[in-house]
C-alpha cells in the first residue's frame, strides 16, 4: 500500500486499485476507488458546484510491531480533515470517518490480521471487495461498514413499507413502480452518506454490519457529510446534488385527474362543472392513451380535434393542462424505425427487441443518448408545447420492464446492471431541458419515479400505482417523510389510492375522505384513480390500435353531496395556505428542506422525535397526524420540542414533549399549528 497527496486529494495505491479520497463541498467528502489507469470519471448525482475547501491532508510512518518480533515494521497511514469531518486510512488501508470532537460516525468493516505480519492468518473479510465478471468489462462489487446498536437510519427514496428507520432492513437498489430507490441516507450519528452509484444491487444495514453491493461497476463511489444538525445534512447534501427549482405558482391548488378523460370534450364538461360550482382547480390531466401510437407523442384528433382551442379555454377558467407522455415506442409508430436504425431504443443483449407486452408490443426510448433525448423532446415540442401544453406527466419512468432481467439490457452508455437507477433522472431532464430552452422559467413534470438529483430538472414525484386500501394510505406517509430525507422535497400521491376504489363501497369512501384531507397537507394535492368498475369500451381497435377503456367519475362532487362538502372546505383550506406553500417553496429551493419533515429535523435535541413515524411537520408550522386506520376516531399525537401546539379544530393548546389522545371525527385530520406563526384556519 502507498499513500501521497495529489493536489487536494488524499490518494491510495493497493493491490491495483487506486482510491482517491477527495473534499467534496462543506464538511463533506468523497471517496473514489477504481482499477488503477482507468478512466470512468462520470459524477453521476454529484453534479453541482460546491464550495471550495482546502482540507488537512496528513501522510506519516506508522510502526508495526508483531508481538513475537523484535522490530516492527513501518507503513503508511494518513489522513484527511474538511471541516468537521475527518477521514482517516490506516496502515491496513481501511477507512474511518470521524466528527471534529474525535467520535466515530462511520468506518469500514474489515475482519483480517495485520497483512504485513509475518506469520498473519487472514480472515479475508474486506471492506471492499471488487470481483471481475467473466466476459464483461464491469466489476461486482461489496462495501461493507460497521453497524452501530445506537444509530437510525432515514431516508433512501419510497419503498411501500410503514417503517420510517430504516436499520435493520434489506433495501433492493432497483426502481419499480411505487418504488423509488435514492441511495442518501441520513444517520442519527450525525452524518448522510450518498451512495452515489446507478448500478442494480442492495443494501443491507444489519446490525452486524452495513452492506452495499452494486452487481455491475466500473468503480466505487460514495460520499459523506457530517454536521451539527440534520437540517444542515440535508443543505450540503443538497448542495452537491441540486435542489429543487421554483416551481410554478399554479402547482399549489387542486388538481383533477382520473383513469382517464377520454376526449376533449369530456375534459372541458369537467372544467365547466367546476366553474359553475365555484371550485377553484390548478390543473386538470390528460392521462394516458389519448395517443395515436406509442411512440409518436401525439393526441388522437378523433377524440382531441382542437387541442389548441381546449387549452385556451382551460387558460380562462384559470386551469393549466398536463399531458401523459410514455418512453414506450409501439412496433408500429411512424418514428420507430428512424429510432431503432440511430440507436435511440434501448436495445436487448439477447433475444425479441421488446420491453413490455401491454396494449401493444413498445421499447422504451434511451435517454442516455443525447440525441435522442432531443429527438423526443422535439415531437412533444410540436405536438404538445406548441398547442400551449406546459406540463408533462412524466410515467413508466423507472422504466417499467416486463420483467425486470435488468441483465438483458443494454443503454448506450452501458449496461442496465450498471445504469439503469439514472434513467428517471435523464427522463426528467429531457423535458426540462426542453421547455426551459424553450424560455419557460418555472417548471414542473409529474414524474413516477427518481434517484438522487432528480429534482434539479422541476420534477415532482408521486407515489405510483398504489392499491386503495388503509394499509396503502399509511405506507404511503412513511414514504412521503422519507423521499423528503432523500432530498425529493415535491412528492405526491393519488389520492384514494389508484387501483381497486369502488365509489359506492363504504370503506373507500371513508379512505377518500381521509387520503384527501391528509393530502392538503402534502406539497400537492392531487385527485387521481382508476375507479372501478371499468366503463366498457366503445371500440376495442382503432386503425388497428387497441383502445383502453376509463374508470368511474372522480370529481370531488361525483361522491355525492355529504363528500363534496367535506373535500370542497379541505379545497378552500389548501387555497387559504397559498401564501404559507409559497414560503416554503421558497425555503425547499434555498436550503433543500422538504416540505413534509420528519419530527427530528425541526427538534433534533428532543429524543422521541427520532422515533415517531406516523406524524411530521408541513413546514415549520404545521403539524399533521393522518387518521390511517378505518373507523379510527381519535389518535395519539406526540407534540414535539418545546413548544406550544394549537389544534386548528377546536383551538385547544398542547405542550410539546408531551403525548395526548385527540379527538378525530371522520370530517377532521388531527392538524395543530406551531403557537407564533402566522397561519390561521379552521377545520
Amino acid at each position: 500500500m502507498r499513500l501521497w497527496k495529489d493536489n487536494k486529494n488524499l490518494c491510495m495505491l493497493m493491490d491495483g486499485m487506486l482510491l482517491r479520497m477527495m473534499p467534496w463541498g462543506m464538511n463533506s467528502l468523497r471517496v473514489v476507488m477504481q482499477p488503477a489507469g482507468s478512466e470512468d470519471e462520470r459524477n453521476w448525482a454529484l453534479t453541482e458546484a460546491v464550495p471550495d475547501a482546502e482540507p488537512e491532508i496528513g501522510i506519516q510512518e506508522c510502526e508495526l510491531k508483531a508481538p513475537w518480533e523484535e522490530q516492527g515494521q513501518t507503513a503508511q497511514c494518513g489522513y484527511m480533515e474538511n471541516g468537521r469531518i475527518r477521514g482517516e486510512i490506516n496502515p491496513e488501508g481501511w477507512i474511518c470517518f470521524k466528527d471534529c470532537t474525535g467520535k466515530v460516525l462511520l468506518q469500514e468493516y474489515w475482519r483480517n490480521r495485520n497483512r504485513l505480519e509475518r506469520y498473519a492468518v487472514p480472515q479475508d473479510t474486506s471492506a471492499r471487495e471488487f470481483k471481475a465478471v467473466q466476459g464483461a468489462a464491469e466489476y461486482r462489487l461489496t462495501a461493507r461498514f460497521e453497524a452501530y446498536e445506537d444509530e437510525k437510519i432515514y431516508g433512501l427514496g419510497q419503498y411501500q413499507e410503514t417503517n420510517l428507520n430504516k436499520k435493520g432492513e434489506i433495501l433492493d437498489l432497483e426502481q419499480k413502480n411505487t418504488q423509488c430507490s435514492i441511495p442518501f441516507y441520513l444517520s442519527s450519528r450525525g452524518y448522510g452518506f450518498l451512495w452515489n452509484n446507478p448500478a442494480i444491487g442492495k443494501v443491507i444495514f444489519g446490525n452486524n454490519r452495513t452492506e452495499w453491493t452494486a452487481e455491475r461497476t466500473k468503480k466505487l463511489d460514495y460520499y459523506i457529510t457530517a454536521a451539527e444538525t440534520p437540517k444542515e445534512i440535508l443543505r450540503q447534501f443538497t448542495q452537491a446534488v441540486g435542489r429543487s427549482p421554483l416551481m410554478p405558482s399554479y402547482v399549489l391548488g387542486l388538481w383533477q385527474s382520473k383513469l382517464r378523460y377520454r376526449n376533449q370534450e369530456e375534459v372541458l364538461a369537467v372544467a365547466r362543472e367546476y366553474k359553475k360550482r365555484q371550485v377553484p382547480v390548478d390543473v386538470i390531466v390528460i392521462d394516458f392513451f389519448h395517443w395515436t401510437k406509442q411512440g409518436e407523442f401525439r393526441f388522437d384528433p378523433k377524440d382531441w380535434p382542437d387541442p389548441e382551442a381546449m387549452v385556451k379555454e382551460l387558460e380562462e377558467y384559470g386551469i393549466k393542462v398536463m399531458v401523459s407522455v410514455w418512453p414506450t415506442v409501439d412496433a408500429g409508430a411512424s418514428g420507430k424505425k428512424e429510432m431503432e436504425d440511430k440507436g435511440y431504443l434501448v436495445r436487448n443483449d439477447r433475444g425479441l427487441q421488446i420491453h413490455m407486452n401491454w396494449m401493444g408490443e413498445t421499447r422504451f426510448w434511451d435517454p442516455f443518448s443525447s440525441e435522442a433525448r432531443e429527438f423526443v423532446w422535439n415531437l412533444c415540442r410540436k405536438n404538445y408545447y406548441d398547442k400551449g401544453i406546459r406540463m408533462f406527466w412524466l410515467d413508466e419512468a423507472e422504466p417499467e420492464y416486463g420483467p425486470y432481467d435488468y441483465d438483458l439490457f443494454r443503454y448506450q452508455a452501458g449496461p442496465a446492471l450498471e445504469i439503469s437507477n439514472y434513467y428517471p433522472v435523464l427522463y426528467a431532464r429531457t423535458f426540462w431541458d426542453g421547455m426551459t430552452g424553450s424560455g419557460q422559467k418555472r417548471v414542473m413534470n409529474l414524474i413516477r419515479c427518481a434517484w438522487a438529483g432528480s429534482q434539479k430538472y422541476g420534477t415532482l414525484v408521486w407515489s405510483g400505482d398504489v392499491h386503495s386500501s388503509f394499509r396503502a394510505l399509511k405506507e404511503q406517509v412513511q414514504a412521503g417523510i422519507s423521499m423528503g430525507i432523500a432530498g425529493i422535497a415535491w412528492w405526491a400521491t393519488d389520492i384514494g389510492g389508484f387501483l381497486g376504489g369502488y365509489p359506492g363501497d363504504k370503506t373507500f369512501r371513508e379512505l377518500l375522505i381521509r387520503w384527501f384531507q391528509w393530502a392538503v397537507f402534502t406539497p400537492v394535492l392531487r385527485m387521481h384513480g382508476a375507479r372501478q368498475p371499468f366503463e366498457k369500451l366503445e371500440e376495442e381497435f382503432r386503425n388497428g390500435v387497441k383502445q383502453f377503456t376509463s374508470g368511474q367519475p372522480n370529481e370531488i362532487y361525483s361522491y355525492g353531496e355529504e363528500i363534496y362538502g367535506i373535500l370542497l372546505k379541505y379545497v378552500l383550506i389548501r387555497k387559504s395556505l397559498e401564501e404559507y406553500l409559497t414560503d416554503l417553496m421558497q425555503e425547499t429551493h434555498e436550503t433543500g428542506m422538504p416540505l413534509m419533515r420528519a419530527l427530528f429535523l425541526e427538534y433534533p435535541e428532543d429524543p422521541e422525535c427520532w422515533n415517531v413515524k406516523d406524524e411530521y411537520l408541513f413546514g415549520r408550522d404545521i403539524l399533521v397526524a393522518p387518521v390511517t386506520e378505518e373507523g379510527q376516531r381519535e389518535k395519539m399525537v406526540y407534540f414535539p420540542g418545546n413548544e406550544k401546539w394549537t389544534a386548528a379544530s377546536g383551538k385547544e393548546e398542547y405542550s410539546g414533549g408531551t403525548s395526548v389522545m385527540v379527538d378525530a371525527p371522520v370530517d377532521k385530520i388531527p392538524v395543530f399549528i406551531r403557537n407564533g406563526a402566522k397561519i390561521e384556519f379552521d377545520l
